[in-house]
């Protein structure tokens, strides 16, 4: 952020005071609940969130710079509702995205985004808009994709369905094949939501993807990938189990009370 923008700063003090006054404890630890991987939040309800973020886009006129601007500084706080204020600034202004506010997003998912509720939103939301918007193809996505942070890896996975121009059914298999073995949980996540998406419009597809490489798969990709299945044909999906069959045991009878044995 721009140290010498007044206005910026004026906005931050009223974003900092309306969260401060509005702290909540038991709604913090209920937000933090939800969020598996943990949040620093203040425990505000998402309408009050919207709510001032239509003050703020209400009372200020912002250049898509101030915006990217003022984003990336609540971002970078860690608290959770000033992430969640700043992703929402910007989706709010959707048609003036640009470049300047691409690369912005791109540092966000590597640097500062920190719960799936950030990652998502940013994937299914910012990202599409990107492609619509012609500043971005898939080629650029498979380069934000190799990043080492597993929110970039989860958004852009996230973002592959999404938007009003989602991407054909065998691009979108195509890009997810080399992530079938990630091993982080919330990427595996992100894969079986996709799938299970694509499977509603390309049953076959995904159905002949899901049989050729359920076995380098992990199985909550697959529990998800299979959820608008019948349960007949889920578990034709399921992976090969490899653990041997143990015989079954009676377990050993207690030994009888004897009241003549001396503690």
């Amino acid at each position: 952020m721009h140290k010498d923008n007044e206005k910026l700063k004026e906005i931050i003090r009223i974003i900092e005071k309306f969260c401060y006054d509005r702290e909540d404890p038991v709604k913090a630890m209920a937000q933090m609940r939800m969020v598996p991987e943990g949040c620093d939040a203040f425990g505000i309800e998402d309408h009050e969130i919207k709510l001032l973020r239509d003050r703020i886009l209400t009372e200020y006129t912002l250049s898509m710079s101030e915006l990217v601007d003022l984003a990336e500084y609540l971002l970078s706080t860690g608290k959770y509702e000033f992430g969640g204020l700043a992703i929402r600034l910007l989706k709010k202004q959707r048609p003036r995205l640009d470049l300047n506010a691409k690369q912005a997003v791109r540092r966000w998912l590597d640097k500062y985004v920190e719960n799936w509720v950030h990652a998502d939103v940013l994937g299914l939301k910012i990202l599409p808009v990107f492609r619509e918007l012609s500043l971005m193809d898939i080629i650029e996505l498979k380069e934000w994709c190799k990043s080492p942070s597993k929110w970039m890896r989860r958004a852009c996975i996230g973002s592959l369905n999404a938007g009003r121009r989602p991407l054909k059914t065998d691009e979108i298999l195509d890009f997810i094949l080399p992530y079938i073995s990630d091993n982080e949980k919330v990427v595996q996540q992100s894969i079986g939501f996709c799938l299970a998406a694509v499977w509603q419009k390309s049953h076959q597809q995904v159905e002949d993807f899901l049989a050729e490489h359920k076995e380098q798969m992990h199985n909550l990709s697959i529990k998800h990938a299979t959820s608008g299945m019948s349960l007949a044909m889920a578990r034709s999906f399921r992976k090969s189990s490899t653990r041997p069959k143990t015989s079954y045991r009676k377990p050993n009878p207690k030994p009888p009370y004897r009241k003549d044995i001396k503690k």
